[in-house]
């Protein structure tokens, strides 16, 4: 039952939940209010005074906006609206007030700060503040913290909003940052000077409305205003976070999140956020081909002919589709092969993944569901590394009291849940309410019992989400780059073998192997011709996330030297081989595309799935395994990555330490 309350906000009346805080009545009315220390997604501190507004009739003193409900004012003489006013003297002198004691300690150090020009005391200090200093004390310095190699501290500039010690401790789940001491004394630290142990951790940087949090590989590289800014998505996991990539001429300098209620809020992980230094190494720029067991650097029409001659006659042929690719290119590739009467196979992780059943390989619960669930059984899955910002959200609806079961290994999930054992007899025993959430990990699929394992868990209830742990997997699913039998059915007795970004698969000595990809990783090093293709951040294309969602990625740069688009190396190829796939452009393409499969067109929104619940079959008997075991080398440009190593080797270090007895 809605509560409606009129309120009057700078002589515009307009009806609002009574529930709502004055600040987001006054964004509702259109109206801006500066904070500081308020966050949307964040509890309510009301501790930095900067939202103040004038409740006239209340008390003669400004008061709180964050901090005080519609509800809670009373109404004028005669049952008038109350009324509430943001730009009166009184407010003007309260903000100018509360600006001059927030800078009394703050360095003026602007010109040399990493956030100058994106900060928002920067920005409310010209907007509200005033142009001079009563204050002539020396300033409080503060020792620096050592959070560990990505978020780099100054905290002479900390204001004590205490955004970054709700974050960590509400959405993260982890609890080493703090406050410590009163008054001047008072400062943010980290507890026994720990560095942070979280996925998440790099969300503070953003979080931070003054210089004390930065990005540390990002530090003093670029300024904002010299940077392009594109939207895109993000595919270091299936997730399909909004983010945006800031470029510097060539040069990937940062990555950012977007705001997405649906997918990922405003939150990404450090995966997504620190991998660009990954797409400047280990790159292939230019076509090579193997010659006496070693590699040279050929002309693209030597290597397309070498390719063209070697398709063309191979006895049987075969194509990979790796976790990275874009649904026209895993398109194009199923075209170009089951044209020369080959098969094309993306579940390179044997994932027994039903074809043809969508509700079998996605599901039909969107992520957004998972904050209103009171029930969630984890089947083979640990979030906290397959899908951290998805992990988030599912402390979400735990923080307001879901209860969460996990069938297999025990992990920290940063929320309590109960284990119901770690194999399948476990999940053949379980018992759920009705509308539980089924989140079913990838770790559950690769098995032989894979198929078994996914019927019981769509006969557990109604409710499923496939956890996957690769971003092209469900587009690639969805145009049907799937061989009957899975990749031993595909590449067992092959003799030419398509890779297309497949660094997840070994491949045996004996089938002549093109790669086509963007690093050096394994695939590269098993290839006898290596044609170059472009990055995520290089050209445009479709993923589809793991909960079915179509999204459009963007080319934020060009690919380097003579790499080229992944589409367009297999549309020149085709010409090659005289068997012309029918598109020119990428437009063309994906009229074909929607044509073949027409939910893709509806970019950014969930398809309904019809629900086909597969035949039961007999279990085995096998503990689950997850399906990473390393959070940060889980793909080509992660690999390729000198700061995802840096973290990885630090997450392995913190967990070999021994443990002092309790």
């Amino acid at each position: 039952m809605s509560d409606l309350r009129k309120i009057i906000i700078d002589d515009h009346e307009i009806e609002v939940e009574g529930a709502m805080t004055l600040i987001q009545a006054c964004e509702q009315a259109g109206v801006e209010v500066p904070r500081f220390c308020y966050h949307e997604r964040l509890s309510i501190a009301g501790n930095c005074r900067m939202c103040l507004v004038e409740v006239v009739g209340g008390p003669p003193k400004p008061a709180a906006s964050c901090a005080m409900q519609v509800k809670d004012l009373r109404p004028g003489p005669d049952g008038t609206p109350p009324v509430v006013k943001t730009n009166s003297p009184m407010v003007k002198k309260a903000r100018e007030g509360v600006m001059e004691f927030l800078l009394i300690n703050h360095p003026l150090d602007c010109p040399i700060c990493d956030q100058g020009g994106e900060c928002d005391l920067q920005d409310q200090a010209m907007a509200y503040g005033v142009d001079f200093s009563r204050y002539r004390e020396p300033k409080r310095a503060s020792e620096d913290l050592d959070l560990g190699p990505l978020v780099e501290t100054h905290m002479t500039r900390c204001i004590s909003c205490t955004r970054c010690v709700r974050f960590t401790s509400e959405v993260a789940g982890i609890m080493q940052m703090g406050q410590t001491g009163r008054g001047e004394d008072a400062e943010i630290t980290s507890y026994l000077g720990q560095t942070l142990d979280s996925n998440l951790q790099g969300n503070i940087i953003d979080l931070c409305p003054v210089g004390a949090l930065v990005s540390k590989p990002y530090a003093f590289t670029a300024r904002p205003w010299e940077l392009t800014k594109t939207e895109t998505i993000d595919v270091m996991d299936a997730l399909g976070s909004s983010i945006r990539v800031d470029c510097k001429g060539r040069e990937v300098m940062r990555i950012l999140p977007r705001n997405h209620d649906g997918v990922n809020e405003e939150w990404i992980s450090d995966k997504t956020r620190f991998v660009w230094d990954g797409l400047r190494r280990q790159r292939l720029d230019r076509p090579y081909i193997r010659e006496n067991d070693k590699l040279r650097v050929a002309t693209w029409p030597e290597a397309l002919a070498k390719v063209a001659e070697a398709v063309k006659g191979a006895k049987k042929l075969a194509g990979l589709v790796g976790d990275l690719v874009s649904v026209e290119a895993a398109f194009a590739l199923k075209g170009l092969i089951e044209g020369q009467g080959g098969t094309v196979e993306c579940r390179t992780d044997k994932a027994r993944l039903p074809v043809g059943n969508r509700s079998g390989y996605v599901g039909n619960v969107a992520i957004e569901d998972l904050d209103t669930a009171r029930n969630v059984v984890l089947i083979g899955t640990d979030p906290r590394v397959e899908a951290p910002v998805l992990n988030a959200r599912l402390r979400k609806a735990w923080i307001k009291g879901a209860n969460i079961t996990l069938v297999g290994p025990k992990v920290d999930l940063t929320y309590d849940y109960t284990h119901a054992g770690t194999d399948r007899a476990a999940l053949a025993g379980l018992s759920v309410p009705e509308d539980t959430i089924v989140i079913v990990g990838m770790g559950a699929l690769r098995e032989a019992d894979g198929a078994a394992v996914l019927a019981a868990a769509m006969a557990l209830s109604g409710r499923m989400l496939v956890l996957h742990t690769a971003a092209g997997r469900v587009g690639a699913m969805d145009v049907g780059a799937v061989t009957e039998g899975g990749l031993d059915a595909a590449i067992e007795g092959a003799d030419v073998i398509y890779n297309l970004g497949a660094d997840e698969v070994e491949i045996a000595a004996g089938p002549f192997v093109i790669y086509q990809g963007s690093h050096g990783d394994r695939g590269a090093h098993r290839a006898d011709v290596i044609l170059p293709g472009a990055a995520y951040t290089e050209e445009q294309g479709l993923f589809v996330n793991t909960e079915g969602r179509p999204q459009l990625a963007l080319r934020a740069g060009f690919a380097p030297g003579e790499a080229k688009e992944n589409w367009a190396i297999l549309r020149a190829l085709s010409g090659e081989m005289g068997a012309v796939l029918p598109y020119d452009s990428i437009a063309q393409l994906r009229q074909a595309l929607v044509k073949a499969v027409p939910h893709l067109k509806k970019v950014d929104q969930v398809p309904e799935n019809d629900w086909q619940p597969l035949e039961k079959d007999a279990l085995g008997k096998a503990d689950f395994r997850l399906a990473l075991a390393d959070f940060y080398l889980t793909n080509p440009i992660a690999r390729a990555s000198e700061l995802m190593a840096e973290l990885s080797a630090n997450a392995k270090a913190r967990g070999a330490q021994p443990m002092a007895a309790e």
